[in-house]
């Protein structure tokens, strides 16, 4: 145990780890110079082609060191706000963790929030400058910020490039003189963290595991403390770049186990794996159950596909652990499921791979935050989907969630980043120079407002340079009102949406016209209407597609065009009442960014 090193990687969006993720590998020559290919742990499509980290990704390395022989098990992670649940779950498994900071671009919001994640834990810190080969790298002033924020001395800050490999020899000493052994009982009961699984579609479910205590072997018969189930181990193993069988996994160390586990549901990250004979007698303190910031619902386009996508759900929530989902029917839309997502960039994510990996097409409705409903009757009313909102006039008053955002922007943007944020109805907290270019700005401001559009305009007004973080705080009460999107008459309650009193017309506006913009022309007239309770508050009309109907009438008297117009018109007027419109979905996904 004494020469097993478990650590991950924590760094905002874009600071480069997953860059210096692959010199660490092949400078301990984990993987062939042949095999080698930038990002080699983004293993998923959409993470190459977005360059980003979706998934935490283990694996294995052998290192030697003054005659030593080392296992450095690695757990890189996403950088992005929406993916934090994924970083909790690779801290928990950890004992030290490498702090990125990129030299160019200085400390962000999302590297302090998981900075914060991993001191709670009490992992050890190893501070590396990246992309000092930058010209524009600022390698004085940031260690400056890092020396502020975590209080190390400069000396211990590794400086590196995980793109010509400089430091990297630095970094891998750091990782085995820092970086405590882990700490646990070889022989008490087996006890194991299960922190990630994934499934396959020949061998079942596949659990990652950390061990703690004790050793997980090949044929064991196990139990998961949680969900009560017992399996027999049909593989055990470690995770290099390929699963690499082993007949057993001591404490201390990181692997996996193959049961014949075909349900999702007998697989919860964060569950205790133990011995079924002698079962250790506590479970593992777990992390924090996930908690989804935005709903939205997501319907199959055939009504029919409901159990495939219910199946392919399950999958997906074995992988990522921070969507929960459960069925709810609408009356437009049919069966389909109210899902909760960490913010608008994980929704677009399970979307995709909704697409890609069960080729799926399903139709997302606008999404919302969760608000409290208090009744008249003093009654409280949880609502996730507008239409469980009660009746305005049996409503008392409505409450809102609200966060606490952290942007950490350049002194240059504070005018256009504080306009955007009290526009969205945010309250200014603080304002601190974190050096004399970089400013940090705290708001306390409702959920629903950053749902949207908020974090692209940040990045907009901003030319890329103010990182944003939150977390939530407490629920507000709130001027809410129920919008209703209604077409010929028929509400479409897919597309209703709880706002904000005073935002109601312009919102109302600007949705009616998207959506002529959008709904294809039809035989017959359409009209699109806002509606707030019994109020209409905004209208479009599509006009109907007209077919020349007095083409044939050459010459002639008036009144037979008359005729002709008048009987189109009546059956212009039939059809209207009987007319189904089909809304495409890109109507659906161009609600949510009406200020492009």
């Amino acid at each position: 145990m004494k020469n097993i090193r478990n650590f991950c990687i924590i760094a905002h969006i874009d600071h480069g780890k997953s860059t210096l993720a692959d010199r660490l590998l092949e400078y301990t020559q984990t993987v062939d110079k042949r095999k080698m290919q930038a990002q080699l742990l983004d293993d998923m499509d959409l993470e190459r082609e977005r360059g980003i980290t979706i998934k935490s990704h283990a694996v294995q390395m052998q290192y030697t060191l003054d005659d030593q022989n080392y296992i450095l098990n690695l757990i890189d992670t996403p950088g992005h706000v929406d993916f934090s649940y994924e970083v909790s779950r690779s801290i928990a498994a950890c004992e030290g963790a490498l702090l990125i900071v990129d030299a160019a671009q200085g400390i962000e919001a999302q590297t302090i929030s998981n900075l914060f994640m991993a001191l709670d834990h009490g992992l050890e810190i190893i501070p590396v400058l990246n992309k000092i080969d930058l010209p524009g790298a600022m390698a004085e002033e940031v260690k400056d910020e890092i020396v502020d924020l975590i209080g190390c001395e400069r000396d211990d800050i590794i400086p590196a490039s995980g793109k010509t490999g400089q430091g990297v020899y630095d970094i891998l000493r750091a990782i085995v003189e820092r970086v405590p052994a882990p700490k646990g009982d070889p022989n008490a009961p087996t006890k194991a963290l299960i922190f990630d699984s994934v499934f396959n579609s020949f061998r079942g479910i596949i659990a990652y595991f950390r061990v703690i205590d004790g050793e997980v072997r090949k044929n064991q018969h196990v139990k998961f403390m949680n969900t009560g189930m017992d399996y027999y181990a049909d593989e055990t193993g470690v995770l290099k770049l390929d699963m690499a069988p082993r007949d057993v996994i001591k404490a201390g160390d990181v692997g996996y186990i193959i049961s014949g586990i075909k349900d999702a549901k007998e697989v919860k990250v964060g569950d205790t794996l133990t011995d079924y004979a002698k079962p250790a007698e506590l479970a593992i303190k777990g992390f924090e159950d996930v908690k989804p910031m935005v709903f939205a619902g997501i319907y199959p386009v055939d009504t029919e596909d409901f159990e495939e996508l219910r199946e392919a759900m399950g999958k997906l929530q074995l992988n990522d652990a921070s969507i929960v989902f459960e069925p709810e029917s609408s009356a437009a839309l049919g069966f389909g499921f109210r899902c909760g997502f960490l913010g608008m960039l994980h929704l677009e994510i399970i979307q995709e791979r909704l697409e890609r990996e069960f080729n799926m097409t399903v139709i997302t409705t606008v999404p919302n935050v969760s608000y409290v409903a208090y009744t008249t009757k003093d009654e409280e009313v949880l609502v996730n989907n507008p239409s469980d909102l009660p009746p305005a006039d049996k409503i008392k008053y409505v409450e809102e969630p609200y966060i606490h955002a952290s942007i950490i922007t350049k002194a240059d943007w504070v005018g256009p980043v504080m306009s955007l944020c009290l526009d969205k109805r945010g309250i200014l907290t603080n304002q601190v120079y974190l050096t004399a270019d970089r400013v940090e700005l705290s708001f306390d401001m409702p959920l629903a407002e950053i749902v949207f559009d908020f974090y692209d305009r940040l990045k907009t007004i901003s030319r890329g340079y103010a990182s944003f973080d939150y977390y939530p705080i407490d629920y507000k009460e709130s001027k809410l009102v129920k919008m209703d999107i209604l077409l010929n008459g028929k509400q479409v309650d897919a597309l209703s949406a709880i706002i904000h009193k005073d935002n109601a017309f312009d919102l109302g506006k600007k949705i009616c016209k998207k959506l002529k913009e959008l709904i294809p022309k039809q035989q017959f007239e359409i009209a699109i209407q806002a509606g707030v309770g019994a109020k209409i508050i905004a209208r479009e009309t599509i006009s109907a597609l007209r077919k020349d109907v007095t083409s044939k009438c050459y010459g002639g008297d008036i009144t037979r065009k008359r005729k002709l117009l008048e009987k189109q018109k009546a059956g212009k007027k039939r059809m209207r009442s009987v007319g189904n419109v089909d809304i495409p979905q890109s109507a659906f996904m161009a609600v949510l960014k009406l200020n492009d």
